[in-house]
C-alpha cells in the first residue's frame, strides 16, 4: 500500500460533545494513520470543541460563524482539505460515526488492487465507501442504485472486493481531491438531507464511479430506525421533526427535477414522497405539521427555492446560502 498519499478526515459537528471523543479515539487508532484530522464546528452551543485543546491538540478546527448544516459544513471542510491543503483523499465522517480500526486501510487496499478487480478503468473512482452499520438495530447500508429513483443496493458480501453503486451516504466515504476540483463542493444551500445523494449523482454525471468496499466497516446510527408493524409487515421507521421533513422533500425533488427531468423519474420521486407522507400519517408523531412541511418542500423543490429556511412565524423567510467562508484553523 502506498503511503505517499496525503489523507485527511473531515467531521462536521453540531452539539456532538457526547459522541465526538469516541470517533476521534478511533481515528487515532487507524492502522493507516491520517495526515490531518479536521473538525468543522457548526456553531455548537454545547461547547463541543472545548475539550479538543487538551485531549486532541493535533486536531484542526474550522469554526463556522453560524449553523450552516451538513451541506455547509462539508462544503467548508472539503474546501479547506482539498483546495487549500491539497490532500489527495478526504475521509468524510458524521459526528456519531465510529470506524473500525482497519477501516481506512481496507478502503486504500481496494484502491491499490483496483487493476485486479475491474477490467475498465476509464471511469475513475471518486468515492470509496465502507458498509455502514447500526449496531443497535443491526441495519446495514451499502449504497443505492439509480433506477428512475434511488433504490437500495443489495447488502455487499464481505467476500466481494468492490460493489459499484450510484450513491452512498456521506459518512465514511473517502473522496478523491481531483473529483472535488472538477465537480465542485457539496451544495451548501441544501443545508441538510440529500446533500450526499445529490453530490454522488453529480459525480456520476461527470463520469466518476462510486464503489463500496465490503471489508471496510463504520458504525453509524443511520437515523436510529425502530421496527414497526404495518398491516402485518415489519417496517423500519424513523420519526423526524417537521422542519427536517421539509429539507428531505425539497432537496430530493430539486435534485430529480434538475438531473433527471424525464417523466418516469419525476413520477417515481412523487410516488415515493406520497408513500412517505402516508407513512407519516400512519406512524408520525406530528402528523399535520410534518405533512404541511412535506407539501412546502415539494413546491419549493420544484421551484428551485433553496437556502436555509426560517420556520418561525409564517415560515416564509429564506436565507440564501453562498460559498462557505472558513475561519482560521485553531489547534
Amino acid at each position: 500500500m502506498s503511503k505517499a498519499r496525503s489523507i485527511a478526515s473531515v467531521t462536521v459537528v453540531y452539539n456532538g460533545a457526547a459522541v465526538l471523543p469516541r470517533q476521534l479515539n478511533a481515528l487515532k487508532k487507524q492502522t493507516r494513520p491520517l495526515d490531518e484530522v479536521i473538525v468543522v464546528d457548526n456553531c455548537s452551543s454545547d461547547q463541543s470543541i472545548n475539550f479538543l485543546e487538551t485531549d486532541f491538540p493535533e486536531v484542526t478546527v474550522l469554526k463556522m460563524p453560524s449553523n450552516v448544516g451538513v451541506g455547509g459544513g462539508f462544503s467548508g471542510g472539503l474546501d479547506y482539505a482539498a483546495n487549500k491543503k491539497k490532500h489527495d483523499w478526504i475521509w468524510m465522517l458524521d459526528q456519531d460515526s465510529v470506524p473500525a480500526g482497519d477501516s481506512l486501510e481496507r478502503l486504500l487496499e481496494a484502491l491499490d488492487n483496483l487493476h485486479d478487480i475491474v477490467d475498465d478503468e476509464r471511469e475513475p473512482i471518486a468515492i470509496l465507501a465502507p458498509v455502514c452499520t447500526n449496531e443497535e438495530s443491526k441495519v446495514a447500508y451499502s449504497g443505492s442504485m439509480w433506477r428512475h429513483g434511488l433504490r437500495k443496493a443489495p447488502i455487499a458480501n464481505s467476500n466481494q472486493p468492490l460493489l459499484f453503486v450510484d450513491s452512498v451516504i456521506s459518512s465514511g466515504t473517502l473522496l478523491r481531491r481531483e473529483a472535488i476540483e472538477q465537480v465542485g463542493l457539496p451544495r451548501a444551500d441544501f443545508f441538510m438531507d440529500f446533500v450526499d445523494h445529490e453530490y454522488c449523482l453529480r459525480l456520476r454525471r461527470h463520469g466518476y464511479r462510486i464503489a463500496v468496499v465490503p471489508r471496510s466497516r463504520v458504525e453509524h446510527a443511520i437515523g436510529n430506525p425502530r421496527t414497526v408493524n404495518v398491516f402485518g409487515f415489519a417496517k423500519a421507521w424513523s420519526s423526524h421533526e417537521p422542519w427536517r421533513e421539509y429539507y428531505m422533500t425539497r432537496n430530493e425533488i430539486f435534485t430529480v427535477w434538475k438531473y433527471y427531468p424525464d417523466w418516469r423519474s419525476k413520477l417515481g420521486a412523487t410516488q415515493r414522497i406520497l408513500r412517505h407522507a402516508l407513512a407519516v400519517l400512519l406512524l408520525g408523531k406530528q402528523k399535520v405539521a410534518c405533512l404541511a412541511m412535506i407539501y412546502r418542500g415539494f413546491l419549493d423543490g420544484r421551484a428551485g427555492k433553496l437556502g436555509i429556511r426560517s420556520f418561525d412565524g409564517d415560515c416564509q423567510s429564506t436565507r440564501e446560502v453562498g460559498p462557505v467562508s472558513k475561519s482560521s484553523p485553531a489547534a
